[in-house]
């Protein structure tokens, strides 16, 4: 009996000794790097000088060593993928076409690490001070889910940025202000969140192409008993579109369509499609009409 204990001693030692070598050997030589505090996530199609000017703003950020940039190139064919050696520290994925905002977004989020994902569009340029600002606030106010920066036009007035539900594309400008206010539903040009909470909503819903992501995100925050706050101090430009295809057109309503659907109910989404057909119809887009009824939405499939 003696001997047996003394045997499996023995053997228990070994695999002590085993185990301390084993660690020894995986303990890094040096200190592990910081994770990074923010994640800034730009999807991007075919806007290669606005993109060039949202990663400079970027770069500029106070505190850049903390923010890590991802951009989703969606497909672009206008020689964006160039400037992934104009910025290094930036990193690249590049979808093979342009598969909308909501699959980049989730793609983007899942190639990404920080505690909060800062959502960008290309046209956005942030001021210096942004990023540390929003993270400040989701730092002390634990109650927020989310926080946006005041938007801008090129003269430094407050640019089209609140919605409500449901969605139907009419925008207001923000009024300026001292302290952070909650808001319904801001655009999402510059939204930052926290990255728990977007594991908790899983993804967003990819029944959305390149509309309706935003108006589903904010609204599953404000679901979960989170707010929803505006900086007035932390500001973003945001340049927009003069124009747009008849294809975005249809998405954008189909979009609408979808998020009423899924939050009012299947009838109400089936009226709201019809309804976007025959104003479509009656209004003789005959081109935007052909993509309704062929329910053609910006998510890899679309024929443009």
């Amino acid at each position: 009996m003696a001997a047996s204990k003394r045997g499996l001693r023995a053997r228990i030692g070994r695999l002590t000794s085993l185990h301390v070598k084993l660690l020894k050997v995986a303990e890094p030589s040096g200190q592990a790097p910081k994770p990074p505090k923010v994640s800034a996530l730009v999807v991007s199609y075919n806007r290669k000088a606005l993109l060039r000017r949202a990663l400079e703003a970027l770069e500029r950020s106070e505190g850049r060593d903390t923010i890590e940039v991802v951009v989703v190139d969606n497909g672009s064919t206008d020689g964006s993928q160039e400037l992934e050696s104009e910025f290094p520290h930036a990193r690249f994925i590049r979808i093979p076409r342009n598969f909308g905002l909501t699959k980049a977004l989730n793609l983007g989020v899942r190639g990404s690490e920080a505690e909060y994902v800062f959502f960008l569009h290309e046209d956005t340029e942030v001021f210096p001070e942004t990023a540390r600002l929003l993270a400040g606030i989701l730092d002390s106010q634990l109650d927020a889910g989310a926080v946006c920066p005041l938007l801008v036009d090129a003269g430094g007035q407050p640019a089209p940025q609140l919605g409500h539900f449901p969605p139907d594309d009419t925008w207001r400008p923000a009024a300026p202000g001292a302290d952070p206010m909650p808001v319904e539903y801001p655009r999402g040009a510059a939204l930052m969140m926290r990255r728990p909470l977007f594991t908790a909503i899983r993804q967003i819903d990819e029944r959305y192409g390149q509309f309706g992501s935003d108006a589903d995100l904010c609204y599953q925050i404000r679901r979960a008993g989170k707010k929803i706050l505006l900086a007035p101090q932390a500001r973003a430009h945001h340049e927009g579109r003069s124009a747009e295809s008849t294809l975005r057109q249809a998405d954008r309503r189909q979009g609408t369509a979808a998020w009423i659907g899924k939050y009012q109910g299947f009838w109400s989404g089936l009226r709201a499609q019809i309804g976007a057909v025959f104003g479509a119809l009656g209004s003789l887009q005959l081109a935007l009409l052909k993509y309704l009824l062929a329910s053609q939405k910006i998510d890899g499939s679309q024929q443009e």
